[in-house]
């Protein structure tokens, strides 16, 4: 499957590396405090941290596991976009970020503190320090996969190379440097799976061709969003539209969007609450028509290889991309091609990296085992802690191996560590009486829940679920449930927070910095919160309609 290469290949990722490193030389200016180290001082516009959203979202992993899941599941994959990211990110946006925001929180677990106890807090930040370092693992892998078959490097050549040169400008520049190389970074995936798309689309005949012929080898379903979706239906993914509404369309959507502080710090980065609230609502609009540049070239191997993915196939899944590109790209392009790909690992691995030195630094380190030093400690801590977070996500990347899909594992992941945390936040921000002891234990029976449901229940075949995607959708039900019945049971036997410590945390009381005046300019109508945000939800409800029959 390998291209030969020439020096412009070389030239343009070569260019590529420079530039990143450059931008770290460049934050490392900016860099005096923690607040800068680990926010970037709180001082980033809207469309910065905007684009750094999508982006950090836009990882290899996404890339690949995206296409992967359209060479198995056809245009099924619409739905972890239209219903599976955009309510969720606006009612990030809408919702919850005046909370995160106007409490001046540095990280998501430090929002558990202040609504629930320290025993939820530790608990919150023990597990997103873990998940943050099996999900950047993830991108390192996907990062292996793509450079191994396309430019003949050894896996542990390419997960090297690239881990550095991560742990070099994040520790240079903090989320600053993170943050602008995620915009540049944004582009340049772009400029990758653009041209992708386009030749795959030739090479099968237009878009019209394509659905023939996956038509006639995959089923009329194949090509739909619905199709087949009917309960006790059989169809390729294994869940109907009940499992993915409330499983996708909102246990894991919601869980993942509004808790992954690798996406929820790129906001918290903002300059002020209409910025930060704006974040995640221009991110919506460039996330409505991604699903195209992922779901075609999957669609496409499908087509040119109809038995990917089965056993005796010499391609996986998770080949779809690396397919595509040696066989449609010339060099040069493929130089692009793959610069996008490190690109988009980069941003993937970069996010989850930062958020992981911060809610290390801040949440875990500077709470419970070394507290009340001076600010430049922990500065120079989170430095270190960068490091061991590379080298440690590095001997997580071939966890994911055991996947031939491994969007499938990253859904994994999110119903084990997202949903229970969802479930705690939006029962604490909604029900003044959820007690301060509730949140630990209801995290930890959603946790547990969601892993038993899998590894027990799916994995030794008790329920009958015939995907992953499928078992992860009622993992995250499962999950969501437990957390929520175990947390209004022991809200029901201990005490409720005094209502004076509930200011700005719960739905109807505000904190002072929600009340904050717009910054001027800000209060332009087309920079209104409420309008992006549903601007956003009816674009993608119209771009179910061609999908629909």
């Amino acid at each position: 499957m390998r291209l030969p290469t020439n020096g412009l290949d070389y030239t343009i990722l070569a260019i590529y590396f420079v530039v990143v490193l450059g931008i770290g030389f460049a934050a490392r200016r900016s860099v005096k405090t923690s607040l800068d180290f680990f926010l970037s001082g709180r001082s980033l516009p809207a469309w910065i941290t905007g684009l750094a959203f999508i982006s950090a979202n836009l990882a290899a992993t996404e890339i690949l596991g995206m296409a992967a899941n359209s060479a198995q599941y056809g245009a099924y994959t619409v739905h972890w976009y239209w219903i599976g990211a955009i309510p969720a990110m606006v009612f990030l946006g809408l919702v919850m970020m005046p909370f995160y925001y106007g409490s001046k929180v540095r990280s998501v677990p430090e929002m558990l503190l202040l609504r629930f106890d320290r025993a939820a807090h530790l608990l919150s930040s023990i597990l997103f320090a873990f998940a943050a370092i099996l999900i950047a693992g993830v991108n390192l892998y996907a990062l292996a996969i793509v450079v191994e078959a396309l430019l003949g490097w050894p896996q542990w050549v390419a997960i090297v190379v690239a881990g550095a040169f991560v742990l070099a400008y994040i520790t240079l520049g903090g989320l600053s440097s993170a943050i602008y190389n995620e915009v540049l970074q944004f582009f340049v995936i772009l400029a990758a799976l653009i041209p992708l798309s386009v030749l795959g689309l030739k090479k099968v005949g237009g878009w019209g061709g394509l659905v023939d012929k996956l038509t006639a080898t995959h089923g009329h379903n194949f090509t739909t969003a619905w199709g087949g979706t009917g309960i006790g239906s059989v169809n390729p993914l294994g869940a109907n539209w009940l499992t993915i509404v409330v499983g996708l369309g909102f246990v894991l959507s919601f869980g993942y969007w509004t808790t992954n502080f690798a996406e929820v710090q790129r906001a918290l980065s903002a300059k002020n609450l209409s910025a930060a609230q704006r974040t995640p609502l221009i991110a919506a609009y460039p996330k409505v028509f991604i699903v195209f540049l992922v779901m075609i070239p999957g669609l496409v191997a499908a087509a040119l290889v109809p038995g990917i993915g089965r056993p005796g196939s010499d391609l996986q899944y998770n080949d779809a991309i690396p397919y595509l590109m040696s066989q449609l790209l010339p060099n040069g392009v493929l130089g692009i091609a793959v610069t996008g790909l490190l690109a988009a690992f980069m941003a993937g691995m970069a996010a989850n990296v930062s958020s992981f030195n911060t809610v290390f630094t801040t949440d875990i380190w500077a709470k419970y085992v070394v507290r009340g030093r001076e600010d430049g400690y922990y500065v120079r801590f989170g430095r270190l802690i960068t490091a061991i977070g590379v080298c440690a996500s590095i001997g997580t990347a071939f966890l994911a191996s055991s996947f031939s899909n491994i969007m499938s594992y990253l859904q994994t992941l999110f119903s084990f560590f997202n949903v229970p945390m969802f479930v705690v936040f939006i029962v604490g921000m909604f029900w003044k009486r959820a007690s301060a002891k509730s949140g630990f234990w209801g995290l930890l029976a959603g946790t547990v829940t969601a892993m038993v449901n899998y590894f027990v229940l799916y994995k030794k075949g008790i329920i009958g679920i015939p995907t992953d995607q499928g078992a992860n959708f009622v993992s995250a039900i499962a999950g969501f449930v437990a957390g929520a019945v175990v947390m209004v049971i022991v809200s029901l036997f201990t005490a409720p927070k005094p209502e004076e410590e509930l200011e700005g945390l719960v739905y109807g009381t505000r904190s002072p910095g929600m009340a904050e005046p717009p910054a001027p300019g800000d209060e332009a109508w087309y920079r209104r919160p409420a309008l992006l945000g549903w601007g956003a939800v009816i674009l993608a409800a119209l771009c179910y309609v061609p999908f629909s029959f």
